[in-house]
């Protein structure tokens, strides 16, 4: 039971982690500094708004004015990351169910231990969900940061959220790992 324990936990943290990528607009960051320290700025990028933070302290933050205007690759990193959140409440709920440590289906022991393993495989699949656009938005960021041609946008560097998106898929991936291998049907 404590293992189960243990699963879940890092699901949870990986839960959440997921949680705080999808709001936080810390995808892609950009400096600005002029000829001058004092005309200093740092740009954020995330999946629902962008962000100014002026070397006086003062921070702007402005939500994308039209979904159609965005890029695909922002429109598809939404459209998973809000998956797996969506995907990790089933995953938690299974999960639930299906554990020791509780009494839902406590007279069939075979429904009970498949609820928790599908609990587990849901976790695994919401990690995935999580991985891949938090790697496809890096590539991007990475691509664009060393294309040679001269664009009109800013280049940017990865910022916090994908490093907390790669924990966070992989503590769900792991969590789930670890629910799947406690069921013995």
């Amino acid at each position: 039971m404590q293992t189960q324990l243990v699963g879940v936990g890092l699901a949870i943290v990986g839960f959440i982690g997921t949680i705080l990528i999808c709001g936080l607009p810390m995808w892609k960051v950009t400096a600005f500094v002029g000829s001058n320290i004092i005309t200093a700025q740092v740009f954020w990028e995330g999946l629902w708004m962008n962000c100014v933070i002026q070397s006086t302290g003062q921070s702007q933050c402005k939500a994308y004015d039209s979904v159609l205007a965005l890029p695909q690759d922002l429109q598809a990193s939404r459209a998973l990351i809000c998956v797996s959140i969506a995907v990790s409440v089933v995953a938690l709920g299974l999960t639930v169910v299906g554990a020791r440590c509780t009494n839902f289906l406590s007279r069939d022991r075979l429904a009970k231990a498949n609820t928790g393993l599908a609990g587990g495989l849901v976790f695994i699949l919401a990690g995935v969900l999580c991985i891949i656009p938090v790697s496809l938005s890096a590539y991007g960021i990475i691509t664009g940061f060393y294309n040679p041609l001269p664009t009109s946008e800013r280049r940017g560097e990865l910022g916090a959220s994908i490093y907390v998106g790669w924990a966070s898929g992989a503590l769900l991936i792991i969590g789930g790992g670890v629910l799947c291998g406690t069921y013995r049907c």
